[in-house]
């Protein structure tokens, strides 16, 4: 019962390792997630993150047979969201599977094959994106034994396949393919089977050759946007204009010298 990071270059990779339960997350596995994500970013030199799991499967959700075992008040307590509770960012927060309440400065992608269900299409959900071997699949299997989705669910799905689509999925809890996935666009890649980590590497090394400081901006406005007025929202991008003088001035010059013509992303 192991969460397991490793290093490949400025890509930290975090694989999910209990293949006997098909990687499903007890608390002391959510722990490891959570500190594995705080380590990586605080780790400067790390630009993208992956996450996956063994053996052939993403994770299967939360450990019912630990919580058969009974969820006491202590648990609760320990993940219990005060009113108070407003920045994700200044006050980061261990969630039931992990890291699913974190809000990063840097992208985490998930590669996913086999099951990424309950709890672990939480966890999915979470990143940014999402990279699925095409017998993968996803579902809200937890509906069929009572345990609602506590890891943001509710949240992050209608916000990324649109509320019809997601309220059929959390209703019946139905299993959805990977070809399905993509129509929807919960998947962003679709990938033959056991190629799942290796896609996931190589677009996150694209992700990570880009000027940093403005992949991030643009991301971290994208991200508040949603909870933002339309003339809040357009003022929060705009405080990404500073990057101009610095990444933008020197991508302008490399631009003028020749780099990146014609739609060429290999020289940048």
């Amino acid at each position: 019962m192991t969460i397991r990071v490793d290093k490949d270059g400025e890509i930290t990779l975090v694989t999910i390792d209990r293949p006997e339960a098909r990687n499903a997350v007890n608390p002391t596995m959510a722990a490891a997630l959570f500190d594995a994500f705080m380590a990586f970013e605080n780790e400067p030199e790390q630009k993208v993150a992956v996450l996956t799991g063994s053996n052939g499967a993403f994770c299967a959700g939360f450990d019912l047979k630990h919580a058969a075992a009974g969820i006491d008040e202590s648990w609760i307590a320990e993940h219990e969201l005060e009113d108070s509770w407003k920045d994700a960012t200044a006050d980061p927060r261990k969630a039931p599977m992990g890291p699913t309440r974190l809000s990063l400065s840097k992208p985490v992608i998930a590669a996913i094959g086999g099951p990424a269900v309950a709890g672990g299409l939480e966890l999915a959900l979470w990143c940014d994106l999402r990279v699925m071997e095409e017998q993968a699949y996803v579902g809200v299997y937890c509906r069929r034994w009572g345990v609602p989705l506590i890891d943001g669910g509710t949240v992050r799905l209608p916000r990324i396949v649109g509320h019809g689509c997601a309220m059929d999925m959390i209703l019946t809890g139905r299993k959805v393919e990977a070809a399905e996935c993509r129509d929807i666009g919960l998947a962003n890649r679709i990938c033959a089977s056991g190629q799942a980590l290796k896609s996931a590497i190589d677009l996150a090394r694209d992700i990570a050759r880009f000027p940093q400081a403005c992949m991030q901006a643009d991301r971290r406005s994208a991200l508040a946007q949603w909870s933002l007025d339309p003339e809040d929202a357009l003022r929060t991008e705009w405080r990404s204009a500073d990057i101009i003088r610095t990444e933008g001035a020197s991508g302008a010059s490399r631009f003028a010298a020749g780099k990146g013509r014609s739609g060429d992303f290999d020289e940048i």
